[in-house]
Order: C-alpha cells, then structure tokens, then sequence
C-alpha cells in the first residue's frame, strides 16, 4: 500500500490546487512578508512555507527597512505571486487608492498579482477588527475597477454574504484577531460561511474560495481551519513571530495539507461512548471450572 508520503501528485485527494477568481495557485497556503528579524529569514520562510502567493502591504514604509533596504528586492517575482495588501487603512477611500498604488506597482514589475488585491479595510488599530461598511463599500469600487478583491472580514456569514454578493472573488473570514495567535475561536460561524457561499442548497457555489486569515498562533490552528472546509488559509505573524520562524513555515505547510486530506476523507462522528475497534462477536470466553 502506498503510504501517504510516497502518494503520486496525480492522486484526486492530493489536490494542493486553490483556484481563486482566474487564478490558479499551486499552494493553499498564502503567506505574508512582514515582521521578520530580516529580509534573509523571510526569504528562507517563505522558501519553507511552500506558498506561491505572497502578500505586500503597499504603503511605503512597508516596503523599505531602516537601511533603505527594498523588500522587493528580496522576492523572487518570476517564483511568487505577489498579493498586495492594504494594510493600514481605515477608509474606503483610502483602500481605494492603495489598492491601485499596488496595481501600478506590479504592473511595473511585470507581476501576475498586479489586477487582484486582498482588501483591509479595518475599525480601528486597537482591535485591527474590519469596518463592515467601509469593507463593503470599497470591494464595490474595486471589483468596478476590474480587481479580483479578496476581502479581509469578520467571521459573521450575513457580512461574508453580502461581500459575495458584492463581486468579491473571496471571502477571507478572521479565525480571530489580526496577529492575535489565538487560532480558530468561533468554528461554527466559519462553518456556517462554508455552509452559504458553497453550498448549492443554499444558494452557494462549491468552487467558491473561502480562505481563513489571521489570528493563525500554530500548526495546528491551520489543520482546524482547513479540516473545517476551508479552501486555503492566509497567515503572518503566527510564522514571523515564531522562536524558528523557518522551521514554523515547514510546520504550517504540511497541517494546511493534512488538514485538507483530513476533511476530504471525512472524519469520524463525535460519541458519548467507546466503540471497539474489534467485533465482538466470535470472542474467545473463558468457562470457569473447563
């Protein structure tokens, strides 16, 4: 028998594929390029993480370190998909144009990411919660502006809803707060986003992407989400801020692909009682006094 790490490419429960809007991903696992200790330990992580699509946040303190060091500099752009971000704002307006700074940017560097953008539209800097209106206001204008928008949003359906609706070409429910390491704390809004955006009887669509950001502490926290149905997770902090950032990547890689396999092949039901793993018929008894 063939064990699971010998499995062909081509085996149909080993799909590593996430499609979102025209755009083919070779990696489920989309990851950030901030707070590092240094752009060297952000190129190995991102080398380890085995993702193909990176997230930048546009403005440009972000962009450059104290040593006037460019981040771009550091990415491999023939290799990676660059996702830019809007990070940092707090308006609809101002996401806006952030988001076609990012355009014009990677249209300059000749980058497939150039046309899509993951929308942060956020409350206040405190909590880093999304501004619901604002959030939805702006993936209107964008998605009117020919962006593929994946919208950053809580984990409430009815808001997750209406950003489908609005043309997002996915919805990005928070597992908890940005960067707050707390993992997945409400599991069942996330299953109930599922339930909506991809289940036909309920209006949805199954191929529609639905992917987990932020809030990401460990391994483990990626297996849940993706064991829930998730199509993909989209995390930072949980890797830089690692004691072993590399060794963190290697780690969020292979449970956002067990957790994948884990859902595909379907978990056992949760029970009050023990069930035996062995029938209990044909058992050998013991007669006193034979």
């Amino acid at each position: 028998m063939t064990s699971p790490q010998t499995q062909p490419a081509s085996n149909p429960t080993h799909d590593t594929t996430l499609r979102v809007g025209g755009r083919k991903l070779g990696s489920r696992l989309i990851v950030g390029t901030g707070k590092y200790a240094d752009f060297t330990q952000m190129e190995q992580a991102l080398d380890a993480s085995g993702a193909d699509a990176i997230t930048v946040a546009v403005r440009r303190e972000r962009l450059y370190n104290e040593k006037g060091e460019s981040l771009l500099d550091h990415i491999d752009l023939a290799r990676y998909t660059i996702l830019p971000n809007t990070a940092g704002c707090f308006t609809a307006e101002d996401a806006v144009r952030v988001a076609r700074l990012g355009r014009e940017l990677l249209d300059q560097l000749g980058n497939p990411g150039k046309d899509w953008v993951k929308l942060e539209v956020l409350a206040d800097k405190k909590t880093l919660l999304p501004d619901p209106l604002g959030t939805l206001e702006a993936c209107r204008t964008l998605v009117k502006d020919g962006f593929e928008v994946l919208c950053y949003t809580s984990d409430d359906p009815v808001m997750a809803l209406r950003l489908r609706d609005a043309g997002a070409a996915s919805v990005m429910p928070a597992g908890s707060p940005i960067g707050s390491g707390q993992g997945v704390l409400n599991p069942n809004a996330i299953r109930i986003i599922l339930e909506m955006l991809k289940d036909p009887a309920n209006g949805g669509t199954p191929d529609y992407p639905v992917i987990v950001d932020a809030g990401v502490g460990t391994a483990s926290d990626v297996s849940i989400a993706m064991e829930l149905g998730s199509d993909g997770v989209l995390l930072n902090t949980g890797i830089a801020h690692a004691r072993d950032p590399v060794t963190m990547a290697h780690a969020m890689r292979h449970a956002l692909e067990a957790g994948r396999l884990a859902y595909l092949a379907g978990r056992i039901p949760k029970k009050l009682y023990a069930t035996a793993s062995s029938p209990w018929d044909g058992v050998i008894s013991y007669i006193p006094g034979e």
